[in-house]
């Protein structure tokens, strides 16, 4: 009785840890979704020049890139953790100055 109670609880920590997981990886893909489409706009508000919107793009693959390499060793470390979050910030920082300038297309 206590043995199928154990694999049980076993078996329920091992389900539920990636969905635990993906939660903390949603608000990342929600903030690249967001820049995403604040370039979108700025592209098509003029607030961005094609150049200006290239480079963020670019910016915003380099970090996806650089994502999916810290996860392809199956281990997503803590100073990766940190890490990404700071790029998104870089990245998000560089869509504000881009679109504040007076530059337009």
């Amino acid at each position: 009785m206590i043995g199928r109670a154990v694999i049980v609880g076993i078996l329920i920590v091992v389900f539920a840890a990636p969905v635990f997981a993906d939660q903390k990886s949603r608000g990342v893909d929600r903030r690249e979704h967001r820049q995403k489409q604040r370039i979108k706009q700025g592209v098509k508000s003029g607030e961005l020049t094609r150049e200006e919107a290239r480079g963020l793009r670019q910016e915003q693959r380099e970090i996806r890139a650089t994502e999916r390499e810290m996860k392809s060793d199956g281990t997503f470390t803590r100073g990766e953790r940190e890490k990404h979050p700071q790029d998104l910030k870089e990245s998000r920082q560089n869509i504000h100055e881009y679109k504040d300038d007076e530059q337009t297309r």
